[in-house]
């Protein structure tokens, strides 16, 4: 018996159940046996000590549903984006202009450049006056190519921009005003709210009034913005005189040593003669509670045109507006616009809205605008 158990055969199988036997018992440990405390869990693509890269986006809070409100976003660094935002301006006048002036510069180069520019919404005085003047500036020194023809035209564009007081008015001490008006829907709250977040974001101090009390959407749009900025907000309900909200707002931006005040006024075209009764009573009462108005915006839908500046001159007779707002320029193909604006209407182009994003109100420049709008020399 002893020599069948030390054979090889028998050896083997004493080594097998004896591995089997480690296995099970092995398997009857407690699982728990060897585990961490519990702890915060971390991706598996982020080593444990990199610190993150995420950022949280503008419009999300930080911490959890008591987390108090973001911090407002702050002021854009860099060029205002034209060149990128006027896409499709730029696409519809450039190719224009290499169609025309590829052959050279025949009678019918210039007749296409004069439609590519009706098209843009330059509007038809402005659109003569500048190829006429391209024209024999072209004739002059002798211009041969399409490079020549942009150039000549770009210095033509820019002149007619240029030499105007673009910044906003601002007074040295106290609570500077200012007062936005303009047709419902040209996006007039948005421009007062990201002027706002501007504002905030510099280190002002900045009341808003909701006086447009005809449009209780108004209101509730500005109580967003002005959460979001950290603006403070004086509003009424809806029907209320809108020169008492702009009384309320002095006295608070008074009381608060604002630096800025900005006050909504009502877009309705009713009549004529009730809005320039309404927009003379606010004006009023901030000349005497606020000593006086420094600066009028009148907002403009960018792709609404000649039929955006019609519904100007209705504004222009209510109110001393100092200059224009000029929204949505990157939504349509005639940026145009703008130089009709300024020939037309005499004012300067002050502010442009360049996308959705709280960042997309830029201050105007006429070099940045025009080679948005033909492309950099």
């Amino acid at each position: 018996m002893l020599e069948l158990l030390t054979t090889p055969a028998a050896l083997g199988l004493a080594a097998l159940l004896l591995l089997v036997a480690l296995v099970a018992l092995g398997r009857m440990r407690p699982r728990t046996c060897g585990l961490r405390a519990p702890g915060p869990a971390r991706s598996r693509a982020t080593p444990a000590d990199a610190p993150s890269t995420d950022a949280p986006t503008a419009d999300a809070p930080v911490g959890g549903p008591s987390a108090p409100p973001a911090t407002p976003a702050p002021a854009p660094a860099g060029p205002p984006r034209f060149l990128d935002r006027l896409v499709r301006t730029r696409t519809a006048i450039a190719g224009a202009l290499a169609e025309a002036f590829g052959r050279g510069l025949t009678d019918e180069a210039w007749e296409r450049l004069e439609e590519a520019l009706l098209g843009a919404d330059v509007g038809i005085e402005a659109t003569r006056a500048l190829v006429d003047e391209v024209r024999e500036r072209a004739r002059r020194e002798d211009a041969r190519d399409l490079d020549a023809v942009r150039s000549l035209l770009a210095a033509a564009l820019v002149e007619r921009l240029d030499g105007r007081e673009r910044a906003l008015a601002r007074r040295p001490a106290g609570t500077t005003v200012w007062l936005v008006t303009g047709v419902n829907g040209t996006g007039k709250t948005t421009t007062i709210g990201k002027l706002a977040a501007r504002e905030v974001a510099a280190g002002r101090t900045v009341v808003v009034a909701a006086a447009d009390t005809f449009r209780a959407a108004a209101a509730d749009q500005l109580a967003v913005w002005a959460e979001r900025t950290g603006a403070t907000l004086v509003r009424k309900d809806e029907g209320t005189d809108p020169a008492s909200v702009a009384f309320e707002a002095a006295e608070t931006a008074r009381s608060l040593g604002a630096d800025l005040l900005i006050v909504d006024t009502a877009g309705r075209l009713h009549t004529k003669g009730a809005l320039m009764d309404e927009l003379g009573k606010v004006a009023r009462v901030l000349g005497r509670q606020a000593e006086g108005i420094d600066e009028t915006l009148l907002v403009l839908d960018g792709t609404t045109g000649q039929n955006g500046i019609a519904q100007a001159r209705a504004f222009l007779d209510a109110a001393e507006v100092t200059g224009i707002a000029l929204t949505k320029l990157d939504g349509s193909a005639r940026g145009g616009v703008v130089v009709a604006v300024t020939s037309e209407l005499g004012l300067p182009v002050k502010l442009v809205g360049l996308g959705e994003g709280i960042d997309d109100l830029a201050d105007f420049d006429p070099v940045a605008f025009v080679d948005g709008l033909l492309g950099p020399a």
